[in-house]
C-alpha cells in the first residue's frame, strides 16, 4: 500500500514543482489595460501610474462604465508587491455620491497624504480597508487597499501623473 501511495505522490510533487517553478503558477495574471484607459480618456483626463516595477506590480483588471444620469467610472485593479489587491478608481460621478459608494457609508477621514502633485485625504473605509481620495472639479480619484498595505497605497498615489 505504501508503494502505491508513493507511485501517486511522486508525479503529483513533480507536477506541482513544474507548475510553480517553470510556469510561475503563483504569479498573478496580468492584463493590458491600454484599451480600457483609451476609452476612459474620451470622457475625462486619466491619471496613469509611472515608474511602478512591472515585476512587482500587476494589473489584474480594468473596467470602464458610463453611469446613468451622467458620469463615467474607470476601475483598475492591481496586485502590489506584497501580493495584496489595490483598486484605482477614477470617476466623473459627483464625489458626494462616489466616496460613500467606494469607502462605505461609515467611512471617515483619518488623515492626509501629500505627494509632489496632490494632497490626498486618507479614509478608514469598510472593515480592513483604507482609501486615499483626491477630488477636483472634473473628477475624483480613489485608491482602495488593505489596512496593512498603506505603503503600497502611498506608492501608487505618488506614481500617478
Amino acid at each position: 500500500m505504501m508503494m502505491s501511495l508513493l507511485v501517486l505522490l511522486v508525479p503529483i510533487a513533480l507536477f506541482l514543482t513544474f507548475y510553480r517553478v517553470v510556469l510561475d503558477g503563483d504569479k498573478p495574471i496580468s492584463i493590458d489595460p491600454a484599451e480600457t484607459i483609451q476609452t476612459a480618456q474620451r470622457e475625462f483626463p486619466v491619471a496613469q501610474p509611472q515608474g511602478l516595477g512591472e515585476d512587482d506590480w500587476h494589473v489584474s483588471s480594468a473596467a470602464f462604465r458610463r453611469v446613468d444620469g451622467g458620469g463615467a467610472t474607470l476601475r483598475i485593479g492591481y496586485v502590489g508587491p506584497a501580493g495584496k489587491a489595490l483598486q484605482l478608481v477614477q470617476s466623473t460621478v459627483a464625489s458626494t455620491t462616489l466616496i460613500p459608494a467606494e469607502v462605505g457609508g461609515s467611512g471617515k477621514r483619518i488623515g492626509a497624504y501629500r505627494t509632489d502633485e496632490r494632497v490626498w485625504m486618507q479614509y478608514a473605509g469598510r472593515p480592513g480597508e483604507t482609501a486615499l481620495i483626491f477630488t477636483e472639479p472634473a473628477r475624483t480619484i480613489v485608491i482602495i487597499g488593505d489596512d496593512g498595505d498603506t505603503e503600497n497605497l502611498e506608492k501608487l498615489a505618488s506614481s500617478l501623473s
